[in-house]
């Protein structure tokens, strides 16, 4: 990146610093998949998990933070009609091709998806597997987004698509702890309310682990 690109954003992050930053606490390869890491069942110990490790099926979503004066990320909302995950809000990202890496199948969903170029994508490292209840072992991406990109949303899964700030995301204080009755119990799930937007389940829960990984650096 040239050092005319290199402007302070919000939350003292530079497109640099963030960069470097993520670099120091993230995987710089997909790590295994852990009963240990991030989940929907993280706050809901009591309702166990759904099937072995060995029984989940990959998938990749890519995180693109947009180097912007104020950094953001692009999130997307999924069409009403699909069959996992309708309607809500998501990171581009699909189930892996057979012999596709991670990194493969999150620069082509994000393509496929919203019509993100690669050209302007610059991976930077993974965070944790994240397993759903739905039974995908999810492998995050995060990816520096040059400015400049023109995206168009895939209606067949896209209903819109839109940019949040980096800021907001990392701030503790707009995490919070919501609670639906699912199947008799009371489930609890991280939700990132940002305007008309409901950011919440594995998303959020990716968004959680980016916030602890930077944290810790």
């Amino acid at each position: 990146m040239v050092e005319s690109q290199i402007k302070r954003g919000s939350g003292g992050y530079t497109p640099y610093s963030f960069a470097d930053q993520a670099r120091t606490c993230l995987h710089p390869e997909p790590p295994e998949v852990s009963e240990r890491g991030p989940s929907d069942y993280q706050l809901n110990p009591e309702l166990g998990t759904e099937g072995s490790l060995g029984d989940l099926r990959p998938a990749a979503v890519l995180i693109p933070v947009v180097a912007r004066d104020s950094l953001s990320v692009i999130l997307t909302q999924r069409t009403s009609h699909l069959s996992t995950h309708a309607g809500q809000i998501a990171f581009p990202g699909g189930k892996l091709d057979d012999g596709e890496s991670v990194a493969e199948t999150a620069l082509r969903e994000a393509a496929e998806e919203i019509g993100l170029s690669e050209r302007f994508v610059d991976p930077i490292g993974y965070l944790d597997w994240y397993r759903t209840r739905t039974g995908f072992a999810v492998s995050p991406l995060v990816a520096l987004v040059q400015p400049g990109f023109s995206l168009q949303a895939n209606p067949n899964e896209v209903e819109d698509v839109f940019e949040v700030p980096l800021d907001f995301l990392l701030d503790e204080n707009n995490h919070v702890k919501h609670r639906r009755r699912w199947k008799g119990h009371d489930r609890y799930y991280y939700a990132m309310p940002y305007g008309e937007r409901y950011i919440w389940g594995a998303t959020a829960g990716i968004i959680k682990n980016l916030h602890q990984r930077l944290r810790h650096a």
